[in-house]
């Protein structure tokens, strides 16, 4: 539950213009500057700030030192003091001289976005993983922002007595000490990865396929996982709502089931400290069979979202594009009347279909049991159906084809078991030999 607004700020959006001529035109950008701004106001509202203004700061070239310009650092300082705002949030990265002059000019705290989106998930942060991963990208974002900006950083007396060196500066120690703690939590995180490896090796045991929600933050992708699987994960109209990852099992339409993982949702500019730092959660989606990329399709800038999460993908290594286990949700079609899904209908249909898109209202139900078809056809295509016959007094060749392959049919005739089981490419030739098994016919 979000708490009381907690502090008051001011929300800058400095965006970059050029000059085309003698007017100032938008710099060529799919997002739109209002989506952006309401966007970093959502931001700061999910730290339970109370945002006094929203204001875009047109820049037509990046300052070294200030990032904005002389004489919009002047303006905006009477605007800060006259509003009596606490916190000035820039929606763009800051240098850490920036922020520090920043600072100065205006008197006040100044944060930008990597520092507030690392302050969203230090809050959303529950389980101990999470808590790890954040706390290591804090740590990265720190180290960077240590500047002589106080008078404690004075070089300290090193050796003993009088006699001593000059010995390490205060920037050097703290540096040290973030270091060491650095050091401590990366191999605290590869105990949680090598964890989670045998997780998935008992997964792949039982063999359990795994399907993974992604998609910008908000999209809806906690919805559509209490949807699929009966879950009661928080979902709300919120960024970021959902941090920790999740599993439930997923019932398909046939019998068969697979493992859903919900995880932390992808947003335009995410730090790359958060990148690194939950690679361990992410290896969740690298690892799945199926991806389903989950789109606020009735979003204004649903196309820059696209963009920014297929960016994050191809950090983790994973093709967007990769017909074999993508499928494109496209959410919230609720919100469109019955010609307007039409014409979404139409569209879905002249795209590309090595990735198949699929219309759904994650809120309401609708055409999530289409879906659900196409996700048990997407897992089958690597899989293969077998028929076999077993002698029913054979429990252990009965126990192990039930946990090794997906048992679609069994009938007891004649004292024997008649199965239908598919089954990983990798166990087919054990089920050949081993109970002659024969490929079923088409």
């Amino acid at each position: 539950m979000r708490g009381e607004p907690t502090g008051r700020a001011i929300v800058i959006g400095p965006y970059v213009r050029t000059r085309g001529g003698d007017a100032e035109t938008p710099r060529r950008s799919l997002r739109n500057t209002d989506a952006r701004l309401d966007e970093a106001a959502g931001l700061a509202k999910a730290i339970d700030l109370h945002v006094i203004q929203a204001i875009v700061a047109p820049v037509s070239q990046i300052r070294p030192a200030t990032y904005l310009g002389k004489g919009k650092v002047e303006e905006l300082q009477g605007l800060i003091a006259a509003d009596g705002a606490g916190l000035v949030v820039m929606d763009c990265a800051l240098s850490p001289i920036q922020q520090r002059n920043l600072e100065k000019a205006w008197s006040t705290k100044v944060l930008d976005r990597t520092g507030l989106i690392l302050e969203i998930f230090g809050r959303r942060a529950k389980t101990k993983e999470g808590a790890l991963q954040v706390e290591l990208a804090h740590l990265n974002y720190q180290r960077s922002r240590l500047v002589r900006s106080w008078t404690h950083l004075e070089r300290q007396r090193g050796g003993f007595g009088f006699m001593g060196g000059p010995g390490e500066t205060q920037i050097e120690a703290d540096r040290r000490l973030i270091g060491d703690r650095i050091t401590r939590l990366e191999n605290e995180l590869k105990k949680v990865q090598a964890t989670r490896r045998l997780h998935r090796a008992g997964r792949q045991r039982v063999p359990y396929r795994v399907v993974a929600l992604v998609g910008y933050t908000n999209a809806g992708k906690s919805t559509l996982f209490n949807r699929l699987t009966r879950a009661d994960v928080q979902a709300a109209d919120m960024l970021f709502a959902t941090l920790d990852p999740t599993l439930r099992s997923l019932a398909l339409p046939h019998g068969g089931k697979a493992m859903l993982s919900d995880t932390v949702g992808f947003i335009s500019n995410l730090p790359t400290q958060l990148v690194a730092a939950f690679r361990a959660t992410l290896e969740e989606v690298m690892e799945a069979d199926v991806i389903l990329h989950v789109r606020d399709i009735s979003h204004e800038d649903t196309e820059p979202q696209q963009h920014d999460v297929e960016a994050v993908l191809h950090q983790l290594g994973i093709d967007p594009d990769g017909p074999a286990r993508m499928i494109e949700v496209w959410n919230k079609i609720d919100r469109f009347d019955a010609d307007q899904r039409k014409d979404l209908e139409n569209v879905a249909a002249r795209r590309s279909t090595d990735v198949p898109r699929f219309l759904v209202s994650a809120e309401t139900g609708e055409g999530v049991e289409t879906l659900l078809a196409a996700i048990e056809d997407r897992l089958a295509a690597t899989r293969t159906t077998l028929d076999l016959s077993v002698d029913a007094s054979d429990g252990a060749a009965i126990s192990w084809l039930h946990r090794n392959s997906e048992v679609l049919a069994k009938e007891l005739r004649d004292g024997r078991y008649d199965m239908t089981v598919r089954v990983d490419e990798t166990k087919r030739d054990i089920l050949v030999n081993r109970y002659g098994a024969a490929p079923r016919p088409l």
